[in-house]
């Protein structure tokens, strides 16, 4: 440093070139300060190649001003990854677990349940479901298409939860898409479904206060969760109040004594959990690390100078160079190892659970039919209730577990406890009244021998279905098309909105 005074101090002017070079280097500074905040400014401008309606359902009519992201979108039509557990391919889960056929003996599910193909097909799927063929309320539609919001916005969302599901039909054409998730004007997220709102007032939350990175999943929690239909006029809400976990929302629905359905064979009262996806991901490390379901499950894409999000929304495993890999340096087959044998530990408890309920409704009829009574009853059913619960915690999820596989390990380790609790409870009260033998297990090796076992008339069932295919589906589809002729035109042609 004396050097570079006394320098200065015999050459004046190498402390003005000094002073120079410092201006300027300040001044590029300066500009390229600048140029970021443009940047990041012009990022928050949409201009338009053609304007979009607050409400607007048809996905083609984003498309037009987002070709990458659509285009990216529009592979939610494939169905043909299948990893180890799970995918886009369709799986039917009763044929492959007969067991859930009598786990759900008195409620649709055990008449048809498969593996979600992705939000391209969500408005076909429920309609071609046996188990849409009973009276349901409209609030069975609300996360399945762009034309939710439209219709909330115009009739309220009470008014939309309790009407019937079949008087619906022809509102809800266009499958899960852009209006569900963005705002037209802006294009950031927002929360369409009043629910998860609702959910945060009642903590007192304002969700309007979410960072844009809480925002890549709050987005998908809209749907991706646990819910139930409260009061007569079937209300969509989240029992969050208590908290995330399968004892915290048990706790919740217990304090309110709901139940989804009375079994029809072991007659507790039951709780179906829907999918909570983002409950149990919020337990799991990757939510404690700030993670969000879009960086695994929508990961950024470049195409030349432009980077976007791959709205191709699937299974990480078919991408994992662009979702694991950003942060994990193992090799893509280490990683897909690593998932593959947790998702496998999950699964294995999973089955004992499934296999032990089973067997537990079953002897809980068989004391039924020797005359047990209620007060007898009353553990058994409780614990039955409990154990089903916490299955079908990890079971209804997406991921086969892997979104917290502690977590769901540690659930699961507790529904076979208490269902085998239930069994040994269910032992008790049967020798109480002379049955000393083992109950005869009956043959439900097949989801066709469990269906009819449990009383289910599949042919009359599927008759009605097909009934519905050939006299509502296309006065819903005409009804819809006369509407949307209405709309001004999409510039571009669009993805068909149903696919028989």
């Amino acid at each position: 440093m004396k050097r570079l005074i006394d320098t200065v101090e015999q050459r004046p002017w190498i402390g003005w070139l000094l002073f120079l070079a410092t201006t300027a280097g300040v001044f590029a500074i300066g500009l390229l300060a600048a140029s970021i905040i443009e940047r990041r400014q012009e990022s928050y401008r949409v201009d338009l190649v053609q304007p979009i309606a607050e409400w607007e359902p048809r996905n083609a009519a984003w498309g037009v001003n987002f070709p990458r992201q659509y285009e990216s979108y529009l592979k939610t039509r494939e169905t043909d990854f299948k990893s180890e557990h799970a995918g886009s391919a369709e799986v039917d889960y009763l044929e492959k677990h007969p067991e859930r056929v009598i786990l759900w003996a008195g409620y649709s599910f055990s008449r048809d349940y498969k593996q979600g193909r992705g939000h391209y097909h969500a408005v076909n799927d429920i309609r071609e479901t046996l188990r849409t063929t009973t009276t349901l309320p409209g609030t069975c539609w609300t996360c399945k298409s762009t034309d939710v919001p439209r219709v909330m916005a115009d009739i309220g969302p009470a008014e939309f939860y309790k009407a019937n599901f079949l008087d619906l039909g022809h509102e809800i054409v266009n499958h899960i898409g852009c209006q569900d998730c963005h705002d037209p004007k802006s294009m950031h997220l927002r929360i369409t479904r009043p629910a998860l709102i609702e959910a945060f007032q009642r903590s007192g939350e304002d969700v309007n206060q979410a960072s844009h990175q809480e925002m890549r999943s709050l987005a998908c929690a809209q749907c991706h969760v646990e819910y139930y239909f409260k009061g007569d006029g079937k209300y969509l809400t989240f029992p969050w109040d208590k908290g995330f976990t399968a004892e915290q929302m048990e706790a919740y629905y217990d304090e309110m004594e709901f139940s989804d359905w009375t079994h029809s064979l072991s007659r507790a009262p039951m709780l179906k959990a829907q999918h909570p996806d983002y409950e149990t991901f919020m337990t799991g490390v990757h939510a404690q690390r700030g993670v969000s379901c879009a960086d695994c499950h929508m990961p950024y894409r470049s195409e030349g100078a432009q980077k976007f999000t791959n709205h191709h929304m699937r299974s990480p495993l078919a991408d994992i160079s662009s979702s694991c890999a950003v942060c994990h340096r193992e090799s893509e087959a280490d990683l897909r190892r690593d998932v593959y044998e947790r998702q496998a530990r999950v699964m294995e408890l999973m089955l004992l659970v499934e296999q032990s309920l089973a067997k537990a409704h079953i002897e809980a009829k068989a004391a039924w039919d020797a005359g047990a009574t209620e007060s007898e009853m009353k553990e058994v059913l409780q614990l039955i209730r409990q154990s089903q619960w916490r299955w079908d915690w990890v079971s209804a999820a997406n991921g086969a577990g892997f979104h917290s596989p502690t977590e769901a390990s540690r659930v699961l380790g507790n529904a076979i406890q208490k269902a085998e609790l239930a069994r040994h409870a269910i032992t008790r009260v049967l020798f109480a009244h002379g049955v000393n033998e083992p109950v005869t297990l009956p043959d439900i090796s097949t989801k066709a021998k469990a269906q009819a076992w449990i009383g289910l008339d599949m042919d009359q069932i599927r008759e009605t279905k097909e009934k519905q295919r050939e006299e509502l589906f296309p006065k819903w589809d005409q009804a819809a098309a006369q509407r949307e002729a209405a709309l001004p035109p999409v510039l571009t042609a669009g993805a068909p909105r149903y696919q028989p």
